[in-house]
């Protein structure tokens, strides 16, 4: 079948998004062979029209992404001429509407809000090889956060393991450092065993969200947070009324189209 599809750029995460319909039952052979085809991408999502919202978005394998979210903003915003869009999405991972406020720059950069799902539990847990380590659990995704590295094959190692034991459908460990001066920075890395994927990722926008939640209820107040990523930066702010809100960019590289014979 020929698949087209758009190559965007959120912080340096660079997602492809379908937008031939594909069944779900074909969408993780899909995505596999659109990586071969842009080795550039951490991720694939597909698209489809909702009745209840502006556009639907899956991704390959079913989880909740916040940096793909804003490019399907983009993409809804591109497709009705519009250079500022508030979009409303429904997204793998996650029930009910997710927004997405979206406005295109002069140099064709655009900038990206995305209101985002809040986490269902905040809790410290007893990981094997590790002793007590918070862990931030959304609908579609769950982070372990570490504010002590440890070396890239142990981490590999540790993130099928952690994923199975806290039976959650994908996973990020996700380490954060910070300085006196509290300037931030955070080194993602994904699993998610449904789309056979384990990536450091370029910036990782559920994860910013979940050091932001992490922290809000540590400090018991609303908290701003930059996060220096390897991609660029991303920033989040919860609420005194709990929202947390997403910032980051985008930029869309190209369209193309593909044959692809399963």
């Amino acid at each position: 079948m020929r698949v087209a599809y758009d190559v965007l750029d959120p912080t340096g995460n660079i997602t492809i998004l379908v937008r031939t319909p594909v069944p779900e039952e074909k969408q993780p052979a899909i995505a596999a062979h659109l990586m071969e085809l842009e080795p550039a991408a951490e991720q694939v999502g597909f698209l489809s029209q909702a009745e209840d919202c502006d556009i639907a978005l899956r991704m390959a394998g079913g989880e909740f992404c916040g940096n793909a979210s804003m490019c399907a903003g983009v993409v809804a915003a591109a497709e009705k001429g519009k250079a500022s869009f508030s979009a409303g999405l429904q997204v793998s991972g996650v029930s009910g509407i997710v927004c997405a406020e979206v406005s295109r720059l002069p140099d064709g950069i655009w900038t990206g809000i995305v209101d985002m799902p809040l986490p269902v539990a905040i809790e410290e847990v007893n990981l094997p090889g590790t002793g007590p380590l918070p862990v931030v659990c959304f609908e579609g995704i769950s982070h372990v956060i570490l504010e002590q590295s440890l070396p890239k094959e142990r981490a590999e190692e540790l993130a099928p393991i952690w994923c199975r034991e806290l039976k959650a459908d994908a996973l990020g460990l996700m380490f954060l450092s910070q300085d006196k001066e509290k300037s931030a920075s955070l080194k993602p890395l994904v699993y998610v065993p449904a789309a056979g994927t384990l990536f450091w990722e370029s910036s990782c926008a559920s994860g910013t969200t979940a050091v932001c939640a992490w922290m809000t209820a540590k400090e018991q107040k609303p908290c701003s947070i930059r996060l220096k990523q390897p991609g660029g930066t991303l920033g989040a702010q919860s609420d005194a009324g709990g929202r947390i809100r997403l910032t980051g960019t985008i930029r869309l590289c190209k369209q193309a189209s593909a044959e692809i014979y399963l």
